[in-house]
């Protein structure tokens, strides 16, 4: 060997040297190696010019790579855990090894927008607890589909509690929409998949279309109707397929509505007009399928006539007053003289009309006295 090919010799011995310094492992890295060994309790992985580690213990059998399915001669990956144990081997961990891997696996699915299955663990006030690839994850109330949204009187938090905790056991098709595995946080949506599914359903109807469908729940602020895509009968739709839509309490009647309940039941079959889609919200209206009653009202009543009424509603600004199925008015609290007799719930009355304004469903009455009597209140 002459001096040149010695020096390179040297130095390529030099370079080795340096790439197997630059390849030592901290850590937390991760790296793959050869299984050579499967003990009861451990299992031993070549690892090249590294030499040998060990996956052993509580590292072995809580890890999220199933351990079942190995067998001499696979390449598997681990994590580093410690460098040099008592025995001079690498101590690595499947677990966080498998950890890496699900959270990774989690970006993934959350970037290709996969809908995946996730398994409800327990339940508490704001939501659900759930796991998806072995991690823990959240699913809010907020993204819960209709279907699966608990509807209570007054948002009772415990009530509310009590319908989620049905869903404990089951498994829900999610789509992730927040995944952070520094934070180790992990949040899923089934409202996601659920409005896009809607979205394209929604899309084949317009303001104005009429549809017919079942009331799914009845509440304190309105009704819900569940309908189907347009063209199909709702009651061969799987339920994941049907549509939605609130008709609020000021849209299920022209008269003034106490309790939705006495206008309509749950499983009850009703039309509704589509009156707005926002955000893929469907508000409906029972009431614009039905003639305006206000619309000819003066030429049922007119200004200073004597009707009969029923009080229905007592607040500070006087007393709401039922003239028929559809028409109401108001007695101000300013036109109840202190004299007068007071106005008792369910009792009728006569009243005089004193004012009517169509456009805007209002009419102003006051108890009905003699024209002297009126006189002197008009004065006062």
């Amino acid at each position: 060997m002459n001096a040149i090919e010695e020096k390179q010799h040297v130095m390529h011995q030099l370079l080795s040297k340096e790439e197997e310094v630059a390849i030592i492992p901290k850590v937390n890295d991760s790296i793959d190696g050869i299984i050579f060994d499967i003990g009861s309790n451990a299992i031993y992985l070549d690892l090249g010019r590294l030499g040998a580690g060990v996956v052993r213990g509580e590292e072995l059998r809580t890890g999220l790579v199933s351990t079942k399915d190995m067998h001499i001669g696979d390449r598997v990956t681990a994590v580093v855990e410690e460098l040099d144990n008592e025995k001079g081997l690498l101590e690595l961990s499947f677990r966080q090894a498998g950890l890496e891997k699900a959270w990774g696996d989690l970006q993934e699915k959350m970037t290709s927008k996969e809908t995946i299955k996730a398994n409800i663990l327990f339940a508490n006030k704001g939501g659900l607890m759930i796991k998806v690839n072995g991690i823990d994850g959240f699913l809010p109330v907020s993204q819960l589909m209709p279907e699966h949204y608990p509807r209570v009187e007054d948002s009772d938090k415990n009530k509310i509690l009590s319908k989620l905790k049905d869903y404990i056991g089951k498994d829900f098709s999610v789509r992730i929409i927040d995944v952070n595995a520094d934070a180790k946080k992990l949040i899923v949506s089934e409202k996601a998949i659920f409005e896009e599914e809607r979205k394209e359903a929604l899309d084949d109807f317009q303001v104005g279309d009429i549809i017919e469908g079942r009331v799914s729940g009845v509440v304190d602020f309105g009704a819900f109707i569940k309908f189907g895509p347009k063209g199909q009968d709702l009651d061969k739709v799987s339920e994941d397929k049907k549509l939605e839509g609130l008709v609020h309490i000021s849209e299920l009647a022209w008269q003034l509505i106490e309790n939705p309940r006495d206008i309509v039941k749950e499983d009850d079959i009703a039309k509704a007009k589509i009156i707005n889609v926002d955000n893929n919200r469907v508000s409906l209206s029972i009431k614009a399928l039905e003639e305006d009653p206000w619309k000819n009202i003066e030429g049922k009543y007119k200004v200073g006539q004597k009707v009969k009424g029923t009080v229905f509603r007592l607040n500070r600004f006087g007393a709401f007053v039922r003239l028929d199925n559809n028409i109401h008015g108001l007695t101000h609290v300013s036109k109840i003289s202190d004299d007068a007799q007071e106005l008792g719930m369910n009792k009728e009355y006569d009243f005089e009309i004193l004012s009517i304004e169509a456009a805007t469903h209002k009419m102003g009455l006051r108890l009905w006295k003699d024209k002297k009597e009126n006189k002197k209140e008009d004065k006062k």
